[in-house]
């Protein structure tokens, strides 16, 4: 039987990857996307998930638009990174498949509440406001999430888009702080591990030889989001954040990590957003999250290019 999942996305090239490498792979079973604001606005996040559905040839897989703004902060968007439109690198058709008249929080909420306990992972790689708003609406759904394995945060890396925070947690802390707090099965996939997925120009040419419309894509996708990180870090490529949350799904034998306690900062301007780690076991708090810090880098390629083959 496959795992039957839930991606919550703000695409977003990495996260498109990580759409795709799901859509490819057997062994999940994508029940829908639903979409959040973060690196681009909400309708820009809708669209771009539809346009990867249809390059997948998966125009069945429902997509719901949900939470337009954080819970209670202003939305920090990310075309710095991503495009004017999230998906810059090329140009794609716009996509013919309709978005679910359900908000997305309902979905997660209704889906939860009808599929047996026990039986559905979420996947958030994007702010996690989404995810909290069902969980506030409806407390009931969260003791019957199997897992959260969401990408966020960092430990040793520090963060991306202010020195303390990663941008999935800055976006929306107080939306984090609410997951985090929740006691659900929680696996975590940081900058301390993202940052050791980088894409090289090997990697990258492998993605284009590949037949059909996808490989192509995603190597143009990384083509033109790596410019800014290898800028930013002096490093040889970027990093493919998103696709580790299912590739940990689906080998996770090629992650190492720890089981420890996280804190979310939600009060100090200067650290807001900071997952406070405690990798060292300081605090002697119960673990709540397991927070990955390596990966087998080549590993990851060779089963991204290998499932991104099948599309």
């Amino acid at each position: 039987m496959p795992r039957k999942i839930i991606i919550d996305t703000d695409p977003g090239q990495d996260d498109a990857v990580a759409i795709l490498l799901a859509l490819a792979s057997h062994e999940l079973e994508v029940l829908g996307l639903t979409c959040v604001a973060g690196n681009v606005p909400l309708d820009l996040t809708v669209r771009n998930a539809r346009i990867v559905c249809e390059l997948a040839g998966r125009p069945d897989v429902p997509v719901f638009a949900g939470c337009d703004r954080p819970l209670s902060r202003d939305l920090v968007t990310a075309e710095y990174v991503h495009g004017k439109t999230g998906l810059d690198g090329i140009t794609l058709p716009d996509p013919v498949m309709p978005v679910q008249d359900r908000h997305a929080v309902d979905f997660l909420i209704d889906t939860l509440r009808a599929e047996a306990p026990g039986s559905v992972t979420l996947v958030p790689i994007g702010p996690l406001t989404n995810i909290a708003t069902a969980m506030k609406r409806a407390p009931d759904i969260i003791d019957r999430i199997a897992e959260i394995v969401l990408m966020g945060g960092g430990c040793f890396e520090g963060g991306n888009v202010t020195p303390a925070a990663e941008f999935n947690i800055y976006v929306d802390p107080q939306a984090a702080d609410i997951v985090f707090r929740a006691g659900v099965r929680l696996t975590v996939m940081p900058l301390d591990v993202t940052h050791k997925a980088l894409t090289t120009r090997p990697r990258i040419e492998a993605f284009r030889a590949l037949p059909g419309r996808v490989g192509p894509a995603v190597a143009s996708w990384t083509d033109f989001f790596e410019r800014f990180d290898m800028e930013k870090y002096g490093s040889e490529g970027a990093p493919l954040h998103d696709p580790c949350t299912i590739a940990y799904l689906l080998q996770p034998d090629l992650f190492r990590g720890r089981h420890i306690h996280v804190a979310i900062e939600t009060t100090s301007e200067l650290t807001m957003g900071m997952t406070v780690a405690d990798w060292w076991g300081v605090t002697r708090r119960a673990p709540n999250t397991f927070f990955v810090g390596d990966l087998d880098a080549d590993a990851f390629y060779s089963l991204l290019t290998a499932r991104l083959a099948r599309l």
